[in-house]
């Protein structure tokens, strides 16, 4: 909604730079590596199993410039995501002068990519055919063999235990010299790993027992690209590489490797264009830009009255809503500063990391009172981070030791194949691609997003992946780590009901519409028989409400500030939120003009509230009415019984 989506560039990952299949090396990192211990690693030299060479990259950074990660994020445990680029992870800027090595498994030779050569194939949901490319080194001036002895050589000896770290064997005095003893047998695997292998990747790019190799393909390219960084990121388009065509040009070829990240390139100066591209974005990061979207006023008068029963409006009312030409941008909110100050007061540090960072925080006993009527006031955005942490411990009753916890869960599934990745992979460029984070093709926000997903995606065996997530991670991912991200999916899937709506059949759904629809029969009977004679389904147009917590349906600061009052309540905000849209709209549902077409294209269309207030305020109301809470839980069990005794069928619109 908030962007065009990203086109797909027929584009691929270059073909073999070598012509002699000799000189074709496997730069995996091999199967000892995972996102776990490279995340998590606190020297500069990595360890392999088995024999291998060394090549030393502290000479010069930008002679392999493919090695690293210009937009990697800090390791500080606090770091905020941006979309400007980020030091190297493991090293802090400015450290390239430092020794640090890589270490390079037994070579395996490359398999040609003449025109006998095996290639796997695969096609993805655009009817797309997807080659499964050779992924070198990038060419060089010179043969392997005839380069400087300086640039191959063996490491020196690394400042770890002599006991945890094996010495490094003499290096060979030849590339070409014969495949160690320790390779295994030529396999369709084996080769498939010397083709998709890329210097430092954070994955052992080696596909499990029984993957499916078009999602390896997925999940190998991004975690290439996770070690070597995209250029441009947030400001150019990025180059297509996991649904490319086949039979591309030299200069699509080019384009890939162009695209790849340089270490220079964070200490260049921005180009007139790059400023110009960072001003025309708004307090949230987003692009202004037009949406494809219907936008509709959401007037604030009808908010003025609580909900109570009410009849239909006058039968001459218009049935169309008045439209928005584009999405206002969003202003700073009244009282900021004093809102700033008043939460700083509020919230105080429970924890620091060993830097004597901030690590969780908690509401001070004498202010807890307040909290409640704060959030509904908004949450100031620079103390969002911190207050969504707190409501989610609050809610689900856990605190920073569950969130420690689930970042390991994280980190242990980056490592796993996941049935969803190609799925996964479609939707990662369409979601909220109006936002800098994740303009780029491959950038760091995409990257983030494609991880997020694809972990949590292995978490329920019964939820999987569903294309709702996407929008609700992205979100989440403006405000933290992608771990941290992971660790509050897993409390909204756990603690906020969100496993039953994401569950085969949605049942999570449908019971927050039979709720929905008990409260519109009840206050508004009117509209609930406005429904019904039109014979439109709440779940037609309520549907995306839920599955996507509203992200695509109102303004993102809108989104927000629902979200502040869901991370309070839980689950009954939204069917509060769905109730409040009808409740404005109902003279325009009722009126003698209305059929099916307007009320349904009314009631799809992204709604611009005339003041967040208003409606925030409405739904306070609603939810602080403790009877009717209570009957809102009695119609949640009510719906669960009748899905026991098979009584659901025909129950809702």
């Amino acid at each position: 909604m908030y962007g065009d989506e990203a086109a797909t560039a027929a584009a691929t990952w270059p073909a073999s730079a070598f012509d002699d299949e000799s000189r074709q090396l496997d730069l995996s990192l091999g199967d000892s590596f995972s996102y776990s211990n490279f995340a998590n690693r606190t020297t500069s030299t990595y360890v392999s199993k088995t024999d291998s060479a060394y090549i030393d990259i502290s000479l010069d950074p930008c002679r392999f410039s493919h090695l690293v990660n210009p937009y990697e994020r800090s390791s500080q445990p606090n770091s905020r995501p941006s979309s400007r680029s980020r030091p190297v992870t493991g090293c802090a800027p400015g450290s390239f002068n430092k020794r640090e090595t890589l270490e390079l498994p037994p070579r395996i030779l490359g398999v040609s990519s003449g025109r006998n050569s095996p290639v796997t194939s695969c096609s993805s949901q655009a009817g797309s055919e997807i080659n499964l490319p050779h992924v070198p080194l990038k060419p060089l001036p010179t043969p392997p063999h005839s380069r400087p002895s300086s640039l191959l050589r063996q490491a020196d000896p690394p400042s770890l235990e002599p006991a945890s770290v094996p010495a490094p064997p003499q290096p060979s005095s030849s590339l070409s010299a014969p495949v160690s003893s320790q390779t295994p047998p030529s396999s369709p695997a084996t080769k498939l790993h010397s083709k998709l292998s890329s210097p430092s990747s954070k994955t052992s790019l080696v596909p499990s027992e029984g993957e499916d190799l078009d999602s390896f393909h997925v999940r190998s390219i991004y975690a290439q690209l996770h070690a070597t960084g995209v250029r441009g990121d947030g400001f150019e388009e990025g180059v297509e590489r996991t649904r490319a065509r086949n039979r591309v040009s030299r200069a699509s070829e080019l384009r890939a490797e162009a695209a790849v990240g340089c270490p220079s390139e964070k200490l260049r100066d921005l180009p007139p264009e790059e400023m110009l591209v960072l001003s025309s974005l708004d307090r949230y990061g987003f692009f202004a830009v037009t949406t494809h979207d219907r936008l509709v006023l959401l007037p604030s008068a009808p908010l003025q009255k609580r909900l109570s029963t009410v009849h239909a409006g006058p039968k001459t009312a218009s049935a169309q809503a008045v439209s928005v030409n584009s999405l206002p941008p969003p202003s700073s909110p009244l009282k900021e500063a004093a809102r700033i100050s008043k939460w700083g007061r509020m919230l105080e540090v429970r924890s620091r990391d060993c830097g004597g960072n901030a690590e969780s925080w908690g509401v001070k006993p004498s202010k807890a009172h307040k909290l409640r009527h704060r959030v509904y006031k908004g949450i100031p955005d620079r103390w969002r981070n911190a207050a969504w942490e707190i409501l989610m411990n609050d809610f689900s009753r856990s605190g920073h030791e569950a969130i420690v916890r689930l970042k390991e869960y994280y980190y242990q599934e980056l490592d796993k194949p996941s049935s969803y990745d190609i799925q996964i992979d479609l939707d990662v460029p369409r979601t909220i691609s109006g936002h800098i984070l994740f303009r780029t093709r491959y950038g760091l926000g995409q990257r983030w997003l494609f991880q997020v997903l694809h972990s949590f995606s292995l978490r329920c065996s019964q939820c999987g992946y569903v294309q709702g997530m996407g929008p609700i991670a992205a979100t989440l991912l403006c405000y933290f780590e992608p771990e941290r991200v992971y660790a509050a999916l897993s409390r909204l899937h756990d603690a906020y009901s969100m496993h039953a709506i994401f569950s085969p059949g949605f049942p999570g759904l449908l019971e927050a519409i039979y709720v929905q629809e008990r409260i519109m029969q009840s206050k508004m009977p009117d509209v609930y028989a406005a429904f019904k004679g039109h014979m439109i389904s709440t779940t037609s147009y309520a549907t995306k409400w839920y599955i996507t917590l509203f992200a695509n349906s109102v303004p993102f600061q809108t989104q927000l500030r629902l979200w502040d009052a869901f991370l309070l309540e839980g689950q009954d905000l939204f069917v509060a939120a769905a109730v409040a849209v009808v409740w404005v709209y109902r003279d325009h549902i009722t009126s003698s003009s209305a059929n099916f077409e307007s009320v349904l294209s009314l009631l799809s269309s992204v709604f611009v509230p005339e003041d967040e207030d208003a409606l925030l305020f409405w739904i306070e109301h609603f939810l602080g009415d403790k009877k009717l809470r209570k009957q809102m839980g009695n119609w949640r069990r009510e719906w669960t019984q009748l899905v026991r005794s098979g009584k659901d069928r025909g129950v809702l619109l």
